[in-house]
């Protein structure tokens, strides 16, 4: 543990160095944001809940879907400039190199999440969740970036380029587009529709939109903890095994 947490402050501080990746993760969310309130919003029918409060979970799970590309990023850095050898040298535990990373992602992504949610307010966002609900909607959307972050460990321990290793992010980031993060999955057609409604960003944006809400959120709630906790479980296992074969 005290190695993980002398590793993360070493990741922290190459954040702090450079809080353009910061700004950089919320800009391309919040432009988002602004095109469709402000473009799309009035030609999409979302009944008595405004647009930017039917909208904003979508949001926030392209923020996180964006900002995990940065993980990758600097485990490639690190992998190429050789630190990870260094690392191996020392009299530390293996595993908190990787947790650094991720717990630095943690941070990184709450960083944005907060910023995202700060200019929502501004354009008339609005919740009638109370603090249960509230500390609901961090917990799974701290459970999602845990699960992506992991994913991100496998290009960033894996890739040969650069762009290779953030390219990964680029299906994350458009998978919101198809589900009911931005419009209603009813208005889709059939096989899209059903693609919409089967695949993990649909649950997660409905039980965001209601904790949001103060509405029931029934079985979303289970099927996206469930989710989160399967890709997480899956995703784990696999940059473990990554991990052990490009340093043994």
């Amino acid at each position: 543990m005290t190695d993980t947490i002398v590793l993360t402050g070493r990741t922290l501080r190459h954040v702090t160095r450079s809080l353009d990746t910061i700004i950089t993760t919320a800009v391309t969310p919040i432009a988002m944001m602004l095109l469709f309130v402000y473009v799309f919003g009035g030609a999409i029918d979302t009944g008595s809940v405004s647009y930017v409060n039917y909208m904003l979970p979508g949001i926030l799970l392209v923020t996180i879907a964006s900002g995990i590309s940065y993980t990758a990023f600097r485990l490639f850095t690190d992998m190429r400039s050789g630190i990870f050898e260094r690392f191996q040298s020392m009299p530390i535990a293996r595993p908190g190199v990787l947790w650094a990373h991720v717990l630095t992602s943690l941070v990184a992504n709450a960083l944005s999440l907060v910023v995202v949610v700060g200019v929502a307010l501004l354009m008339g966002f609005r919740s009638g969740a109370g603090p249960l609900a509230w500390l609901a909607v961090a917990g799974i959307l701290l459970l999602f970036t845990l699960a992506l972050t992991w994913i991100a460990v496998v290009p960033g321990l894996t890739a040969s380029t650069l762009d290779g290793a953030s390219a990964f992010s680029y299906p994350l980031i458009f998978l919101p587009f198809i589900s009911s993060a931005f419009v209603p999955t009813g208005t889709m057609p059939g096989p899209v529709r059903a693609f919409a409604e089967h695949q993990p960003v649909t649950p997660l944006v409905n039980a965001l939109r209601g904790l949001f809400t103060g509405q029931p959120v029934g079985g979303d709630l289970w099927a996206a903890l469930a989710w989160c906790a399967g890709i997480l479980v899956v995703a784990y296992l696999g940059a473990n095994l990554v991990y052990r074969r490009r340093i043994s």
